[in-house]
């Protein structure tokens, strides 16, 4: 029967895994407290580092409903509950663990799905989400350019069209002949044309 610190120790770690999109588990040995407090620096803004014991992280991976992981927890373990960028958190590790080679990378989990080292390796390799949303915002950007310069390109024209047709208007020094007007503006023109009548019979009333 578990003790009341074993149980409070399992319901944490349990916390972590469900509310973490990734976790990736590494053996430490080798490691000074200084290299730990360095790669827990350096990954504050994506995860948390900590070290656990195997037999209270078995337990509580199986209540947070996670595979895989068990075979990996031997020997001295310490795991990176991600709650940030996933991708951000993996380049961390990967480049710690290039400059420490103590650090080991055992596995890892990712939205309940077991990783492999090398997979690991390759999210390492993705672009972050920032890069990504950068992109696509410099895509998106690029696409509404585009999208003005086509609506804009027949409005000038249509003003072209109108400056074209009130300088003759002036030239002429009266009104436009009804041919030479768009077709689309012939029943404005007859509303106009009405609107003299209309007030002429209101006089007459």
């Amino acid at each position: 029967m578990a003790t009341p610190e074993k149980a409070a120790a399992i319901a944490e770690l349990t916390e972590k895994f469900r509310s973490s999109g990734a976790a990736v588990l590494t053996e430490y040995r080798g490691l000074t407290v200084s290299q730990l407090t360095q790669l827990r620096g350096s990954m504050r803004e994506h995860a948390t580092y900590a070290v656990v014991k195997n037999t209270l992280t078995k337990r509580a991976a199986a209540e947070a409903g996670i595979d895989g992981l068990d075979e990996h927890l031997v020997g001295p373990t310490a795991i990176a509950f991600v709650t940030g960028d996933p991708v951000e958190a993996a380049k961390g590790l990967r480049d710690f663990a290039k400059a420490n080679p103590a650090l080991v990378i055992k596995a890892g989990v990712l939205d309940g799905k077991p990783l492999s080292p090398e997979e690991i390796t390759k999210l390492a390799d993705l672009e972050s989400r920032e890069v990504l949303l950068a992109k696509l915002a410099g895509a998106m950007k690029a696409n509404l350019s585009k999208a003005v310069y086509l609506f804009a390109a027949p409005l000038s024209q249509t003003a072209r069209v109108v400056d074209a047709l009130r300088a003759k208007v002036e030239e002429q020094g009266g009104s436009a002949p009804v041919a030479e007007a768009p077709a689309d503006a012939a029943p404005a023109e007859a509303a106009a044309e009405a609107t003299p009548d209309a007030a002429e019979g209101g006089d007459d009333s």
